[in-house]
């Protein structure tokens, strides 16, 4: 008696033509990772673009006060008015308020919606070179050092 078994195979004879759910789990955990470790830099990233935004609107305070107290080094009360300048809130920044003697003259940015827990406060401290005849400014900030851009880090 010759009988013979036949096997049939469930393989298609052309190859795999799709993807079994362990692999496309596999894959699915790889790119939950990856998001994992990439959201909170991203996140960092934004609220440090922000941050650098708040400090390109710092220029126009700095350059005001630089020839408000280059004209007169005598002024011991600048404040907005006295440098001629105006600020109009904008999307990252609430309020740019200048203090201070011109010897010693401050410039306080208060930011808004950065997307920091509490949104930070940069305050610039400039100090007359008499040798170069120009204001330099030291950079101060309640937000932490990796949510400020470069020129406002603690070094």
């Amino acid at each position: 008696m010759n009988s013979r078994i036949q096997y049939q195979s469930n393989r298609n004879p052309k190859g795999p033509n799709g993807f079994t759910l362990i692999e496309l789990m596999i894959v699915v955990a790889i790119i939950a990772i990856i998001l994992t470790l990439a959201l909170p830099v991203y996140t960092n990233y934004t609220i440090r673009a922000k941050m650098g935004e708040a400090m390109g609107v710092g220029a126009a305070p700095k350059t005001a006060v630089s020839s408000t107290c280059q004209a007169d080094r005598t002024i011991t009360n600048l404040d907005n008015d006295a440098a001629g300048y105006f600020f109009t809130e904008s999307k990252y920044v609430s309020q740019i308020q200048i203090s201070g003697p011109c010897t010693n003259p401050n410039i306080t940015i208060t930011t808004q919606n950065t997307g920091a827990e509490t949104n930070p406060v940069i305050t610039l401290v400039g100090s007359f070179a008499e040798n170069t005849g120009h204001f330099d400014w030291q950079c101060t900030s309640s937000a932490p050092d990796y949510l400020l851009p470069t020129e406002c880090r603690a070094t």
